[in-house]
């Protein structure tokens, strides 16, 4: 297809009805992965009229872009100097890495320094701080901790090592999941003894229920995250529009889905037709990926879990059902619930999480905060929206 066929699309667009399924967009979600340069700038302008349209009946939108990749992507490509500014882009608790608690690092941490015991980690997580250091500063004083970057590589190494113990520590959302799900499977059919996974898992749909009822943010419509929705499809956002009367749009990635998403959270603003909308149909259906979420029910089971900056979230998180126990490192190493450590911190990477603020807003931001002594998560991470400022929106 041709860049100015899209072009007149854009500039010519029609929506229609379905019942109960709200806006029709076929025509933004067919095309906008093929389109050039100049048609990319045609919606931008677009998005920027339709932002003008929405604020003339209200003084400003606010949009949350859940997904830490959607955080960096946004900061790449410009996107915050570029639209109209009376539309305000927020950053949500997307990023693993942020929303892990000081508490479940400092457990993990317990597991670096026992005897025969390796610890193994996507790189993200080394430098996490808790209130005993980070995962780096143990490895740096001879603590055995591996980054790998699938939980399937762990597992080998416990073949390949039977005399050392092998824990994977289980960072990450939906997506993450399901491939640590099907490595506990392979374990047990492999009968593998020295490997077990420390579970600190965390499920997108609940958090999302918070920020939309809580008086701290003014959320009018989420970007809601590609990966992860990969997984779990759309219907579990449902309740965002029949519940809370805000809108949702599963996006992409590259600039013309992200710009794309925006516009049809947008028209459904001023339709006053929120829906949960899927832009990123080349990777994400209704349904989700049902053997993907056959391994989550079979491996795990839904539990309230903590995050970091927001507190306990009732059915938030994910632990290892019975008959797959043995697989958990904290019943096999008996490793006790931390108790908080209070520590005085004027990072407020929580808020950043919640859309409360914007990362300049933090006193410690690229001050005492940078990338290269980060205070808090959000910096620690390369999804983390503090990180994705510091490089891209200074």
């Amino acid at each position: 297809m041709k860049n100015a066929n899209f072009a007149g699309l854009i500039d010519g667009v029609r929506f229609s009805f379905d019942p109960g399924c709200g806006l029709n967009y076929n025509w933004l979600m067919r095309r906008v992965s093929r389109i050039g340069a100049h048609d990319l700038k045609r919606l931008l302008a677009r998005v920027n009229d339709k932002v003008a349209e929405v604020c003339a009946q209200r003084e400003g939108v606010n949009l949350m872009e859940v997904c830490g990749t959607h955080t960096m992507a946004i900061g790449r490509f410009g996107f915050r100097s570029a639209l109209d500014p009376r539309l305000r882009l927020l950053s949500g608790p997307g990023c693993p890495v942020c929303v892990t608690t000081q508490t479940e690092i400092d457990r993990a941490l317990r597991l670096v320094f026992l005897k025969e015991v390796t610890v193994l980690t996507f790189g993200d997580m080394m430098r996490v701080p808790g209130a005993r250091g980070s995962l780096a500063e143990a490895k740096a004083t001879g603590a055995d901790v591996r980054v790998v970057y699938s939980p399937r590589d762990g597992l080998e190494m416990a073949i390949a090592e039977p005399q050392m113990e092998f824990v994977f520590l289980g960072v990450g959302f939906e997506t993450t999941a399901p491939t640590v799900a099907a490595t506990i499977i392979e374990a047990k059919a492999r009968r593998v003894e020295n490997f077990s996974v420390l579970p600190m898992f965390k499920l997108i749909p609940p958090a999302l229920a918070v920020i939309a009822a809580s008086p701290r943010t003014q959320v009018d419509g989420f970007i809601l995250p590609g990966h992860v929705s990969t997984i779990i499809g759309s219907r579990p956002y449902r309740f965002l529009a029949r519940r809370y009367r805000l809108p949702g749009c599963i996006t992409g990635f590259e600039a013309a889905d992200i710009l794309a998403g925006i516009y049809i959270l947008l028209e459904q603003i001023f339709l006053g037709k929120p829906d949960v909308a899927i832009q990123y149909r080349r990777s994400v259906r209704e349904e989700g990926n049902p053997v993907a979420q056959r391994l989550l029910k079979t491996v795990f089971k839904k539990v309230d879990a903590a995050w970091r900056g927001i507190g306990r979230i009732k059915r938030s998180g994910l632990v290892l059902r019975r008959g797959y126990e043995r697989f958990d490192a904290g019943r096999r190493f008996d490793l006790p619930e931390e108790q908080p450590v209070a520590r005085k911190s004027a990072c407020r990477c929580g808020e950043v999480m919640l859309g409360a603020i914007l990362p300049p807003d933090c006193p410690l931001f690229a001050r005492r905060c940078t990338p290269a002594q980060p205070v808090g998560p959000c910096m620690v991470s390369s999804e983390g929206a503090c990180a994705a400022y510091y490089k891209y929106e200074r």
